[in-house]
């Protein structure tokens, strides 16, 4: 946040006042610290930085791209404790964003979206803000449109299960940044998967309406859910590095979690079609379903008025 100004004792005329100084630059949080500061943010040897940057892209790009999603749960959610609980999975997803995309831009600072000089923008916003669509590396999962709250369910509890294997493993790659984002983000994942598969038990045993939503929900989560796991030529090659994860090797066991979830729940598994690419293209490769390209109007409409911050 901006920072924050203090009145002297006894001035009471607002609680707001210190959002109304000539802080030109406080819309884009440039009086943030840096977000990986003290971490070492040396690339590797004999890693190519272009790969680690494009791959930190495609784990934040996930994260980014769920956690608006899940944000637009706020105030819909079927009581107030999972309207917070869902909010607090989008923070720890935009948290993790903030520090892959941070990642990526001390990689290869190329990557970066020029923006007009003195702008106030970090490189982590400018990624954020500044990218079109066919930039972004995010599975297709991520971005579809919400559906009802069993779709939300099934759909946390396949992208947590698989995510939370991936950092696992990614949590001893020989990149520091990669390392501790991934083994917090163990502890984050693990919640929301939990919270997902207790949600779905709880609809699966609730009534023939819940049951028969989330036998729904699942046939369209589950025709994107193999994207998980396919191995795109740039995690092949920070896998071999030692500094990526091949999302392949985790498949076996998200199936063993996911198979444990519907046996548990008297759900049985549909069996569908994955949906199939853009001649041979999919979210990996900056192909995207027209989803993605109103929900990033959306998110970035703000800053691409406003570039400068100057409000």
């Amino acid at each position: 946040m901006a920072q924050i100004h203090t009145h002297a004792a006894g001035e009471h005329d607002s609680a707001f006042a210190g959002l109304l100084v000539n802080d030109a630059n406080w819309a884009f949080g440039s009086d943030f610290e840096d977000p990986l500061a003290g971490v070492d943010t040396t690339v590797p040897d004999g890693v190519d930085a272009g790969d680690l940057a494009l791959y930190c892209l495609m784990l934040a790009d996930d994260a980014l791209v769920y956690s608006h999603r899940l944000s637009e749960w706020c105030s819909n959610a079927p009581d107030l404790e999972e309207d917070l609980a869902i909010a607090n999975v989008a923070l720890d997803l935009l948290g993790q964003a903030r520090l892959l995309l941070a990642r990526a831009a001390a990689a290869d600072p190329s990557i970066v979206p020029a923006l007009p000089d003195g702008s106030p923008v970090p490189p982590e916003d400018a990624l954020a803000f500044f990218r079109r669509d066919p930039q972004f590396r995010n599975v297709r999962l991520a971005e579809l449109p919400n559906g009802d709250f069993a779709e939300l369910i099934a759909r946390l509890l396949v992208f947590s299960a698989a995510r939370l294997a991936l950092f696992e493993r990614l949590a001893g790659s020989r990149d520091a940044v990669l390392a501790a984002v991934a083994a917090k983000g163990v502890k984050e994942m693990t919640y929301h998967r939990d919270f997902a598969g207790r949600w779905f038990l709880t609809l699966a045993r609730g009534t023939e309406e819940s049951r028969t939503r989330l036998e729904a929900a699942l046939v369209g989560v589950l025709r994107l859910e193999s994207e998980l796991f396919e191995t795109h030529e740039v995690e092949s090659r920070v896998a071999t590095a030692g500094v990526g994860v091949d999302p392949a090797t985790t498949a076996a066991e998200v199936d063993a979690v996911l198979s444990q979830v519907f046996a548990v729940s008297g759900i049985e598994r549909p069996r569908v079609n994955p949906l199939a690419g853009l001649a041979g293209r999919k979210g990996r490769d900056g192909a995207h379903t027209e989803a993605l390209s109103r929900l990033l109007a959306e998110m970035q409409v703000v800053a691409r008025e406003h570039p400068m911050g100057r409000w």
